[in-house]
């Protein structure tokens, strides 16, 4: 047993520390209630927007769940794995150097340690498009649940790859 706690002790550092990293942050846009919670704050939908950082033009927004309650009132709950992205050009799509084929642009937390949001970049270049994938993880266990959106390019325009 106490094998056990010091491999989950030395496996929870680095993880924690990789999530303090993160860079990639989100503005929120609104909120609504989805269930009133007597103590804390109510479960709720949010929808936030963030930039792709190494695509100029290119804003996200990104609707999840946040859960409530005493436990999500001192960052302790856990959020359920249902989340949806759509990106959109918002301006002239410039690039700031090549992209790799695949590349996580966004990163954040849904439970105190394990549980992540991420929203995946990926260049399709035979349909000259950047498409964006959002997803949950856990460490043991993850979700099937996603959602897919996709950002079209200029035809004049070449995306340049890695």
């Amino acid at each position: 047993m106490q094998i056990k706690s010091r491999f989950f002790l030395l496996m929870s550092v680095p993880l924690l520390l990789l999530s303090a990293l993160q860079t990639t942050s989100a503005e929120t846009i609104g909120e609504v209630n989805t269930e009133f919670k007597f103590i804390g704050p109510d479960h709720k939908v949010v929808v936030e927007v963030f930039d792709d950082p190494k695509v100029a033009g290119v804003s996200c927004y990104l609707s999840r769940a946040k859960t409530g309650g005493f436990k999500g009132a001192i960052g302790i709950a856990e959020d359920k794995a249902e989340s949806s992205v759509a990106c959109r050009q918002i301006g002239e799509i410039k690039f700031n150097g090549p992209l790799p084929r695949q590349e996580e642009v966004f990163s954040e937390r849904a439970s105190i340690i394990f549980k992540h949001v991420r929203v995946i970049r990926m260049v399709d270049t035979k349909r000259n498009a950047l498409v964006y994938l959002v997803y949950s993880d856990r460490l043991v266990d993850g979700s099937p649940k996603n959602s897919v959106t996709a950002v079209p390019v200029a035809a004049n325009q070449v995306i340049p790859v890695k």
